[in-house]
């Protein structure tokens, strides 16, 4: 998302642009829901992209359920609900003439006085005015120039999926599945809404609602546990959904039986592959690096609670494009869009870290205690999840 955002506006900026991309296939299916902002339109239009119709679900309200389904909390906040997909699909579309070449597996790079050059793991090198690492959580460019700086996890992971609408409305009823819902059971978060069906279809009755079931999970005693296939072996950072054991699924729709409303229980046996993914930030001391830059996830990885991770990618490639053109150095444009862009990121953590603080069992603290309550508040979480007062507020 953050190296076709990138690509778009350095494009737009004259730049001739080259994608290398680490898997061997196109992607797609990546993802699910992504609440937006109006922020995010309004960068999406700036990239070339026409938000005006077909971009996603409108959602007007949100709503909090008790124990039983009942609503005892709701919220007027008028957002649109798209998929990772159709983001993607339409960032490519905007793209169009770029190449973006696929199984490239960046090992290193190294800089000259006037180039950088990308060395793959195929033996093969692409040299360039500037290098843009734009390669998520397990950045490579990130590695070899912060090697200090590692995801750090959030004591917590999400249980997420999609259920097609012909097979969630009869479980929900109709005005559920068109709403942002939530449910607080103890120490934990679940939250749904609605987002184009397959093949990224927006019309009535074929569209999917979106899952995301926050729950604690130690470490060191319960996350080897969950990431462990049914083969025994122990996979880092995540785990492709169709190889989570079957226990650990088991144990899932075990938990959702005791602790969900009933609308909520039933939509969750109805997921056939539930996917897992444990929940992590990280803060880059830096930006730039001579003539490499960092942007999206390779800088900053946000916790989802505060849906501004495409937002923020979005923002990074815009700042870049426009530092390099006003700058009349590389170095110095990536120096001057360092220091716009770190202070940001910083705040998105931030408030990320707010958000997520009660998603734990036990605390240390009296005080850590009595500010998870604060955050846990159900009219709270109504107002303050996937929302950006934070930032407009500074």
């Amino acid at each position: 998302m953050s190296g076709l955002f990138s690509a778009l506006f350095l494009n737009r900026r004259g730049w001739e642009v080259a994608l290398y991309e680490r898997s061997p296939v196109a992607l797609s299916g990546r993802g699910a829901g992504i609440m937006t902002h109006p922020e995010l339109l309004s960068a999406a239009a700036a990239a070339g992209l026409d938000t005006s119709c077909d971009f996603g679900v409108p959602v007007a309200e949100r709503v909090m359920l008790d124990a039983a389904g009942q609503a005892i909390a709701r919220r007027r906040h008028p957002q649109i609900a798209t998929s990772w997909n159709r983001l993607f699909e339409m960032l490519g579309g905007a793209l169009g003439h770029s190449p973006c070449r696929l199984g490239k597996d960046l090992v290193s790079t190294s800089q000259e006085r006037a180039a950088v050059v990308a060395h793959f793991a195929d033996g093969t090198s692409a040299e360039g005015d500037v290098l843009i690492g734009a390669d998520g959580l397990r950045s490579a460019v990130r590695t070899q120039y912060q090697p200090e700086t590692r995801p750090l996890y959030a004591g917590y992971v999400a249980w997420r999926g999609l259920l097609e609408e012909r097979a969630a409305v009869p479980a929900l009823t109709r005005e559920l599945f068109g709403q942002f819902s939530f449910h607080l059971p103890p120490g934990e978060q679940f939250l749904g809404y609605p987002v184009a069906g397959p093949g990224n279809d927006l019309r009535p009755g074929h569209r999917s609602w979106n899952v995301v079931w926050y729950r604690p999970a130690d470490e060191t005693a319960d996350l080897p546990r969950l990431l462990t296939d049914g083969n025994g072996r122990t996979h880092e950072i995540s785990i492709p959904p169709p190889l989570i054991a079957p226990g650990v699924v088991a144990e899932m729709r075990a938990a959702a039986e005791r602790l969900l409303p009933p609308q909520l229980r039933a939509v969750m046996a109805l997921i056939a592959q539930p996917f897992l993914q444990p929940v992590y930030d990280l803060e880059s001391a830096g930006l730039a690096f001579g003539r490499v830059a960092l942007v999206g996830d390779a800088a900053f990885v946000i916790r989802p609670h505060v849906g501004g991770g495409v937002l923020k990618a979005a923002d990074d490639a815009a700042a870049l494009a426009k530092c390099l053109d006003t700058e009349a150095a590389v170095e110095a444009g990536l120096r001057a869009y360092e220091a716009q862009r770190l202070p940001v990121g910083r705040q998105f953590v931030a408030q990320a870290r707010r958000l997520g603080c009660y998603l734990r069992y036990r605390f240390d603290s009296e005080e850590e205690r009595v500010q998870a309550a604060l955050h846990a508040e159900p009219e709270r979480v109504l107002a303050e999840t996937a929302a950006l007062d934070f930032l407009r507020e500074q």
